[in-house]
């Protein structure tokens, strides 16, 4: 197929970063862009120094302008992706998932160019049908707490398959199931990350609601696979990236207890706005369309994440 010239937005992120990385060990050539504002250099240092690789620091509600090259695929992952950092500045994660997405669908539009939108098992909302098919169309609250991100990215595939119908530009959607790893913010406020960092501080383990909710949890390398599969196969989607082993969040945390072996306690909070009370993808599609399967075991992945978290504690 030959060497590709990919656009990563949002590549600095945690996906992104890790995305980054296995594009340049296939070979292709990648623009990073990325407005640093959830993503981290730090995540993408390592490839800072490789002939393939090209960071911009670039924000996607301004316009893009690629001149000096010609783009073979476009993965759009520009957008802060936990309550914590898409609700700090909703009107801007809304611009993000609307005027962002303009411009890139614009950008793929002038370079004939393939272009993926990581969008999110958050357009089912807190879901009636379990588990969640790609043709289940959600139950989302479009004025609350959360909508800014929720109804974003349901925008986000409208503007998608629009393009796709009145432009025949070459969509592929991906609906992005809880991801974890290595490279995850400790600040991110989402549940392996906050559990693991709060167990290895030894500090309480804070579990919103009674923790019967449930969430499945799938490895970053999985993921990426899922997306390069997604990518490279000639089907648009949507189609549900996850692991669909799914666990309660009391499980989740008492595995990273014990794993950590740390003395914690688990308290309990109050549960936010919407937020969801049951979570499994089903991944027919994806093992059909794109004979994809999540293969690292939950322990496996913990392991691999208290370790990096382990390690950013000690330096």
């Amino acid at each position: 197929m030959g060497t590709k010239t990919i656009l990563v937005t949002g590549g600095a992120g945690f996906i992104g970063g890790h995305l980054c990385r296995y594009l340049l060990d296939k070979g292709d050539r990648v623009i990073c862009a990325d407005n640093l504002f959830t993503g981290s250099k730090a995540n993408i240092q390592d490839l800072l120094d490789n002939e393939n690789f090209t960071f911009l620091e670039a924000d996607i509600i301004d316009p893009l302008f690629l001149e000096d090259c010609k783009l073979d695929q476009i993965y759009n992952l520009a957008c802060p992706a936990s309550p914590v950092h898409y609700q700090a500045n909703p009107i801007r994660t809304i611009k993000v998932n609307t005027i962002g997405v303009i411009n890139m669908l614009g950008l793929a539009k002038k370079h004939g160019a393939r272009i993926l939108q990581s969008s999110t098992s958050e357009v089912y909302g807190d879901p009636l049908v379990h588990p969640q098919t790609e043709d289940y169309k959600g139950n989302v609250n479009p004025i609350g707490p959360r909508a800014c991100y929720d109804e974003g990215k349901r925008v986000a595939e409208s503007l998608f398959f629009e393009y796709w119908r009145n432009h025949g530009v070459d969509i592929r959607v991906a609906r992005i199931f809880n991801t974890y790893g290595p490279n995850m913010a400790r600040d991110d406020g989402r549940v392996v990350s906050n559990f693991i960092t709060q167990a290895l501080a030894g500090r309480d383990i804070t579990v919103y609601g009674d923790g019967k909710q449930t969430r499945s949890f799938c490895y970053i390398s999985d993921l990426v696979d899922g997306l390069h599969r997604l990518m490279n196969r000639e089907y648009a989607g949507p189609v549900n990236l996850g692991n669909p082993n799914e666990l309660t969040i009391l499980e989740i945390a008492k595995e990273i207890i014990k794993l950590t072996g740390s003395k914690s306690k688990i308290v309990f909070r109050e549960i936010p706005a919407d937020d969801p009370h049951r979570r499994r993808p089903d991944i027919s599609l994806a093992r059909n369309k794109l004979n994809w399967d999540p293969i690292v075991p939950l322990k496996v992945g913990l392991e691999k994440t208290i370790k990096y978290f382990n390690e950013q504690q000690i330096a």
